[in-house]
């Protein structure tokens, strides 16, 4: 069963670059996260609850897990939710934030003290290479700037979180860890909000179908399984995963949002998961 957890986080995490889109359609960017991270952090308080796991632990390790939640929640959500409003389309942004193995890696070695191999830096480069295939009818054509910005802001949101997580927070039990960190990025969110947009939900049937995906197989799946793969391997092993989620989200997003998808981004998408095999494998 274990052995299937990256596949199973790939296929959510690239989802949610999809089930986002249609959520900002209902609802601007930050308040839409701001409930659903509400949510989220309830569901984990009573799950935490029912497992009679301890609560109230030291407030040194509630902050450093507040701080992932924040980056993850806050700057790499906040940065992909808000690009989408001002259009930037869900592949793109995806490879963008895609890059974070790359940062990750550079940074895991003097930060975590982790060798990464040869090997693996020719895995990385297949994967960089095979992802910028993915999207490369995507340059020359109109992007908004500031979706492209905020993206980078997300991409180093995802990295900095990543190296947090693995550095600072593996001592506290994983239903814990995600209410603290689901918490604060509420909070965040909610000044977020107030302070950059004119906050709104509309809860039609799309916010609520891609609401409840995103609740149910994104936080609770993909991001619960990201958790437990940083806790029990390297923060850059487990970063060569989302290599993949750009050429998953790319296939996704032509089956559901209809974005163009031609035949170099399935040669692509093949580079890409031969990379994160060498990168990843033992």
């Amino acid at each position: 069963m274990i052995r299937y957890l990256p596949l199973s986080f790939i296929i959510f995490w690239s989802s949610a670059f999809v089930s986002g889109q249609f959520i900002v359609q209902s609802a601007s960017p930050f308040a839409a996260l701001t409930f659903r991270f509400i949510i989220v952090a309830i569901c984990f308080l009573v799950f935490s609850f029912y497992f009679k796991e301890r609560i109230f632990i030291n407030i040194k390790l509630i902050l450093q897990a507040s701080i992932t939640g924040i980056l993850f929640h806050g700057f790499y959500l906040g940065g992909v939710f808000f690009s989408y409003s001002v259009g930037l389309t869900a592949t793109l942004s995806a490879l963008i934030v895609g890059l974070q193995p790359i940062l990750t890696n550079i940074l895991s070695g003097p930060i975590l003290n982790e060798r990464v191999t040869i090997i693996q830096w020719f895995g990385i480069t297949l994967g960089f290479i095979g992802t910028v295939m993915v999207i490369g009818y995507e340059i020359g054509s109109s992007i908004p700037l500031l979706g492209v910005l905020s993206s980078i802001v997300a991409l180093l949101g995802a990295t900095i979180a990543t190296i947090w997580q693995k550095k600072f927070t593996n001592n506290i039990t994983l239903s814990v860890n995600n209410f603290y960190q689901a918490f604060a990025a509420s909070i965040f969110l909610i000044i977020v909000s107030i302070l950059f947009e004119i906050p709104f939900i509309n809860f039609d049937m799309r916010f609520i179908l891609s609401m409840g995906w995103q609740i149910i197989m994104v936080s609770f799946g993909a991001y619960a399984i990201l958790m437990y793969l940083i806790k029990k391997g390297t923060a850059s092993k487990t970063s060569n995963l989302f290599f993949l989620v750009p050429p998953v989200t790319a296939v996704m997003a032509w089956m559901v949002l209809g974005e163009k998808l031609f035949v170099i981004d399935i040669v692509g998408l093949l580079i890409c998961a031969f990379g994160v095999y060498i990168a990843t494998r033992k």
